[in-house]
């Protein structure tokens, strides 16, 4: 949605977006938390470099409020899982994490 408005593409992504998706999917794919990942807003740990954080809010703030109307099911599903309840998984993965980076300092 956010490409196709501001980049005029009309099909996939322009190099831009292409670069920012392949980014996210990467640091995802890595991410400690695995299946068990809160939303971003509240997640403990910054996956994504300071640029790409603000790249990544300037296309949610575009995309969330129209969200509702092009994938209303989606958008559903989307607010179900930030208000469910992640803290004990995340909370119980956050403290692995921090054990194994402790170990790899050693």
């Amino acid at each position: 949605m956010y490409c196709r408005a501001k980049h005029g593409t009309r099909r996939g992504f322009c190099e831009e977006c292409q670069q920012l998706y392949d980014y996210t999917v990467a640091r995802l794919n890595t991410c400690p938390f695995g299946k068990d990942k809160p939303t971003c807003v509240k997640c403990p740990v910054h996956c994504y470099q300071a640029l790409m954080r603000e790249k990544i809010s300037e296309v949610m703030r575009y995309a969330g409020p129209r969200m509702i109307y092009r994938h209303p099911i989606l958008t559903l599903f989307h607010y179900i899982d930030g208000s469910r309840k992640h803290a004990e998984a995340v909370n119980n993965r956050l403290k692995q994490f921090k054990k194994q980076s402790a170990e790899q300092k050693k």
